[in-house]
C-alpha cells in the first residue's frame, strides 16, 4: 500500500508553500464552491463520511477536496492519470485537516494502483472518480465494502462509458452520479475547457502557431466540438473524423471537413484524439502522415493512439522537446507524440488543465452530487443516475449571481400553460 505523498517526499516544504499559492490562486476564481463551502462549513451535511476520491490532483481539484472536508468528511484523495498529479499540490492538499493525498506525479503503473488501493483503505462510503478506475478496484478487488458505500460520482466521459458498461452487465452494485453527462458539466467543461486547455499545452509545448495549420479532430463529441471551435477560430484550418453519422453531419453542416482518418492522415499537420475509445490512429495512418506531424490525444486513456505500431514502425526515437517524443520512421519522416499520448491538457510538463473558472461548474455539480448522496442515497438503486435538473439549476444560479447576471422568471401562468396539454390552436 501506498504511503501519503507528505512521506514520500518529506523535506518538501518548499514545493507545499507553492502547492498552497496554487490553490489558493484557483480559490479566488471559484465562486461556485466559495458558496457551496459557506454552506457545508456551517451545516456539516458530510459528517461522518468517508470521500475517496480519484482524480487529476491539481489546485482546482484539491479546492473540491477541501470544500468535501468542509462539509465534515474525512476526504482520501490519489490521482487517476499518472503525469496529471502536479506534486506540489498535493503536498499541500495532504497537510489539510481531514484531508491525506496519496497523489504522486510520474509513478508507474505498480505504484499508481497501490495508490488507489490506499485510498480504498480508508473504506469510503462515497466515491468520486474521473475514469473509474476507484469504483472498477473496489467491485473487483474489495467486494466487501460495498454494502457500506452510499454511492459516487463519475467525472468523465470516458468513465461514464465504462460504468453505463457495467451497469448493463448487472455488475454495478451502488448508485453512481454521471456527472459527466449534466449540462453545467458537458456544456461548458466538455466543450470550452477541453477546447482551451488541449489547445493551449499543445501551443506551449511544441511553440507552434494554429493559424494556417491543417488540424485533424478526431471525434466529434462534446469534447472534439470544443477543439473545433477553439481551433478553428485560431485561424486553423480543421478536419473531423467521425463514425456516427450523425455527428459527421453536424461536422459538415458547421463547416468542417470531414473525411476517414485514412484520408485525413495524408493532409494533417496537427492530430488531436478526442473519442474515448481505442485504436483511433493506427498504422496505416501512420504510414500516411507527412513528415513532422504531431499527435495528441485528449481523450481519458492513452489507447486513442497505437503507440505500439508506432514504435514498430520507428528507426529511432528521442525526445524532442520537453513533453514531446519523436519517432522517426525509415524514409525519414518524423512524427511526434505529446506526453506519451496520455490527457494532454493534463500531463504535458506545462500543463495546467482546464480554466479555472471551467472546472467551478463542473466541481460544483460534484459537491452537490455528494451532498444529495448523503441526504438522499436511499433514494437511488444501484446503476447509473442522471443528476437531478435540481443540482444542475442550483449551480448555474449560484454561477450568474456571482457574475452579477440576472435573468427572467415563468410567471405562474407561463407555468401553467408549460404544464398543461389542453391549450392549442
Amino acid at each position: 500500500m501506498s504511503a501519503p505523498i507528505t512521506e514520500q517526499l518529506p523535506d518538501a516544504d518548499a514545493e507545499r508553500a507553492s502547492g498552497r499559492r496554487k490553490i489558493d490562486w484557483a480559490r479566488q476564481h471559484m465562486p461556485i464552491l466559495a458558496a457551496i463551502e459557506a454552506e457545508f462549513a456551517a451545516d456539516e451535511p458530510l459528517a461522518g463520511e468517508r470521500v475517496g476520491m480519484a482524480m487529476h490532483v491539481e489546485a482546482k481539484t484539491a479546492v473540491l477536496g477541501e470544500v468535501l472536508a468542509a462539509g465534515g468528511a474525512e476526504v482520501a484523495i490519489t490521482g487517476c492519470n499518472p503525469l496529471s498529479t502536479h506534486d506540489d499540490v498535493s503536498l499541500a492538499l495532504d497537510a489539510v485537516d481531514g484531508v491525506t493525498s496519496y497523489a504522486r506525479r510520474g509513478v508507474d503503473d505498480e505504484a499508481y494502483y497501490a495508490a488507489i488501493e490506499a485510498v480504498i483503505e480508508h473504506e469510503p462510503t462515497i466515491t468520486v472518480d474521473d475514469g473509474m478506475d476507484l469504483i472498477a478496484a473496489i467491485h473487483e478487488d474489495y467486494p466487501d465494502l460495498l454494502e457500506g458505500i452510499v454511492g459516487g460520482c463519475e467525472e468523465t466521459t470516458t468513465g461514464v462509458h465504462r460504468l453505463r458498461a457495467m451497469d448493463a452487465d448487472g455488475a454495478l452494485e451502488y448508485p453512481v452520479f454521471a456527472v459527466n453527462d449534466t449540462p453545467m458539466k458537458r456544456l461548458f467543461d466538455n466543450v470550452h475547457g477541453t477546447g482551451e486547455s488541449a489547445l493551449s499545452s499543445i501551443a506551449m509545448t511544441t511553440n507552434l502557431s494554429w493559424a494556417g495549420t491543417t488540424v485533424v479532430v478526431a471525434g466529434y463529441g462534446h469534447c472534439g466540438k470544443g477543439v473545433a471551435k477553439k481551433a478553428a477560430g485560431q485561424n486553423a484550418h480543421v478536419i473531423v473524423t467521425e463514425v456516427d453519422p450523425r455527428r459527421a453531419l453536424e461536422a459538415h453542416m458547421e463547416g468542417y471537413a470531414v473525411m476517414p482518418m485514412a484520408e485525413a492522415a495524408e493532409r494533417g499537420e496537427i492530430f488531436v484524439t478526442t473519442t474515448g475509445n481505442r485504436d483511433v490512429i493506427v498504422g496505416e495512418h501512420f504510414e500516411r502522415m507527412p513528415d513532422g506531424a504531431v499527435l495528441a490525444n485528449a481523450g481519458h486513456f492513452d489507447v486513442e493512439i497505437d503507440l505500439e505500431a508506432l514504435e514498430d514502425l520507428a528507426v529511432d526515437t528521442y525526445e524532442a522537446r520537453e513533453g514531446m517524443r519523436a519517432y522517426e520512421l525509415a524514409d525519414g519522416r518524423r512524427l511526434h507524440v505529446l506526453a506519451e499520448g496520455r490527457l494532454v491538457n493534463l500531463a504535458t510538463p506545462v500543463s495546467l488543465g482546464h480554466p479555472i473558472g471551467v472546472m467551478d461548474q463542473s466541481f460544483g455539480v460534484q459537491a452537490v452530487s455528494v451532498r444529495e448522496l448523503v441526504e438522499q442515497g436511499d433514494g437511488y438503486a444501484a446503476g447509473v443516475h442522471d443528476v437531478p435538473d435540481a443540482l444542475d439549476r442550483e449551480v448555474a444560479e449560484i454561477k450568474l449571481e456571482a457574475e452579477g447576471v440576472a435573468i427572467d422568471a415563468l410567471t405562474e401562468a407561463q407555468e401553467a400553460y408549460m404544464g398543461s396539454w389542453q391549450h392549442g390552436t
